[in-house]
């Protein structure tokens, strides 16, 4: 029996999975905002508990890597590499775009995405003002443009959309229903970064043995972090 607890911080939800030999069998999420330093680790003792798990049963932890909220990241990393030093147990990270990607993918039909002509896909992250983290992958997973902050206007993507149907989804796609008029953008709506998405991309690195160094291991913040200093503060 290979149990695994899957914890996602990267943003405003804090969702945590508990995965038995490949599957998901629990899920506890909270949408209610950064919370997640109060909440995490009650999420992980809870799915624990009303499944009769115990810390010693846990074969690894896996966490988002990000990119996303810094404090998010910083909170779920942290928690993840604490139950790893515990319990002498290896760490898996997971790119919070790549998860969503994968779960859309798989859901096609699910989500009304026409099967008739090639599809590409396009997660996002919300980020300041018109700005999002995102990245883009063929229908076969294969990435075409790596983990970036893009400023949304009417040049993004342009080129792509001139030749295939995009498919936008995560909680940064809405700064793009006003900017991009193309016929050729899907908007998916509800998706969000959530634990159970992460499930396959797991189950792949743990029979792959692909673990962090849990002394080591950062997550990907893509930009640093940003300060609001108060002039009030300054000024005194």
């Amino acid at each position: 029996m290979a149990v695994i607890l899957i914890l996602e911080t990267s943003t405003d939800v804090c969702s945590v999975a508990l995965m038995k030999d490949g599957q998901v069998i629990d899920l506890i999420e909270s949408k209610d905002g950064q919370n997640h330093a109060r909440l995490v680790t009650v999420f992980a003792e809870s799915l624990m508990g009303r499944n009769n798990i115990q810390p010693i049963d846990l074969v690894a932890v896996a966490v988002s890597k990000g990119p996303g909220s810094y404090t998010g990241l910083r909170i779920g990393v942290s928690t993840a590499k604490g139950i790893c030093y515990a319990g002498h147990i290896p760490l898996i990270g997971v790119g919070t775009l790549e998860a969503m990607a994968g779960y859309v993918m798989k859901n096609k039909v699910k989500y009304g995405i026409p099967l008739d002509k090639p599809s590409l896909f396009c997660p996002m992250i919300d980020a300041r003002r018109m700005e999002v983290y995102t990245m883009l992958l063929d229908e076969y997973g294969k990435i075409l443009k790596p983990v970036a902050a893009e400023i949304i206007d009417e040049s993004f993507l342009a080129d792509e959309l001139l030749e295939k149907q995009v498919v936008i989804f995560g909680n940064g796609s809405a700064k793009c229903i006003p900017v991009l008029k193309s016929t050729n953008t899907i908007f998916v709506d509800g998706i969000e970064a959530s634990a159970q998405h992460m499930s396959e991309l797991v189950w792949e690195a743990y029979n792959n043995k692909q673990f962090e160094n849990v002394a080591y291991f950062e997550p990907f913040y893509l930009k640093d972090f940003v300060a609001t200093v108060s002039k009030k503060n300054m000024l005194g």
